[in-house]
């Protein structure tokens, strides 16, 4: 008697009625969702932004990579969410912009994206033939999380050097992060990094600090596709790593979230999704997609369990919105000085080399 499963995991529950989700929608679940969608924003946003400018990538070129990473993404978190009512987010990979900022010192965005379709075959492939299942539970998950630590942890020690730049707003983002992180009840209802958002934001408007080029005006993204180019170095250089943040580092970390929540996760079609996505995003220029671990981990802080979902949809929602005014968000990114953004992203990190 054959042990084989089928490829898709099946959807064991009914699925949910508008009025329940609207029923859901309010009180954890609203607070959870935008607290991971803040969380999921500010962090890697910060380091795309890092990371395009270094590699002087065009303005609209990183407003297409932030479509990419946040639009997309968005629809996915949906669909999932929805279908087997589980708080499930995908995103982009943080450590997959690590790797990629200094390849785009010597290689151009083209051969770039060549990498991430091979990338996207190869995790496609990872998944079809049932390899996912088995190798999720067998990776040791100290060595993981060491991992994740080993690749995060420049990004904290980073807003030492911001206060070399910019005291005052460092200081009062960091305040703002420890005052709200004095009490759980407070965390909930105001996390952390939302405080150190606000504060840093009053800050860097009281020094006169944020300086736009030009009127902030609303813009939605105008997306472009990128003709890929296959360079072998690239391939050999980039594939393999480029595959294990997705399947060794991020996806195994949110399953293993997910499943410490009581939850079964779809893992294969979650690894299919990651793939395809690989694909589509990399078109646009972005690095691989991805389960998000912290994201998903902020989703379960609390709230009814089988409801959790919606704050999953909520984070979709906030995705999608971001994803679509990507400009807009780059522009004021742009104008934004450079110690509130190292903060930003190394209090983004705190939570992640914490779990």
């Amino acid at each position: 008697m054959s042990d084989r499963q089928p490829i898709l995991e099946p959807i064991n529950t009914l699925l949910p009625g508008i009025a329940g989700i609207f029923r859901h929608a309010f009180g954890h679940n609203l607070v959870n969702g935008f607290s991971a969608f803040l969380f999921a924003a500010t962090g890697p946003g910060a380091m795309t932004l890092a990371v395009g400018t270094a590699a002087n990538l065009p303005a609209d070129q990183i407003a297409v990579w932030l479509f990419a990473g946040y639009a997309l993404s968005g629809l996915l978190t949906i669909f999932v969410c929805y279908l087997y009512r589980q708080p499930l987010a995908f995103g982009y990979s943080m450590p997959a912009l690590v790797i990629v900022g200094p390849a785009l010192m010597h290689l151009s965005l083209a051969e770039m994206v060549g990498a991430y379709l091979i990338t996207g075959v190869l995790i496609l492939v990872l998944a079809l033939t049932g390899f996912i299942r088995k190798a999720t539970r067998a990776l040791p998950e100290p060595i993981v999380m060491a991992m994740v630590a080993g690749v995060f942890m420049p990004y904290c020690l980073r807003m030492i050097d911001a206060f070399g730049t910019g005291v005052w707003v460092a200081g009062a983002m960091i305040a703002g992060y420890l005052a709200s992180s004095a009490s759980p009840a407070l965390q909930r209802q105001f996390p952390p990094l939302l405080s150190a958002l606000v504060a840093g934001t009053v800050a860097v408007v009281a020094t006169g600090q944020f300086s736009p080029d030009g009127d902030v005006v609303l813009r939605v993204v105008t997306p472009v596709l990128i003709r890929p180019e296959f360079n072998v170095t690239a391939i050999i250089e980039f594939v393999i790593p480029l595959t294990v943040t997705v399947v060794g580092i991020h996806n195994t970390q949110g399953f293993a979230i997910l499943r410490n929540a009581g939850y079964r996760p779809p893992e294969n079609l979650s690894t299919l999704i990651c793939g395809g996505g690989t694909m589509a995003y990399g078109m646009m220029g972005c690095v691989p997609t991805v389960v998000t671990g912290p994201a998903n981990a902020i989703l379960n802080v609390s709230g009814d369990r089988d409801w959790r979902f919606v704050g999953g949809i909520w984070f979709g929602i906030f995705f999608i919105l971001f994803g679509l005014f990507a400009p807009s968000a780059l522009q004021i990114g742009l104008a934004l000085p450079t110690a509130f953004i190292a903060t930003l992203a190394g209090l983004a990190m705190i939570p992640v080399l914490q779990s």
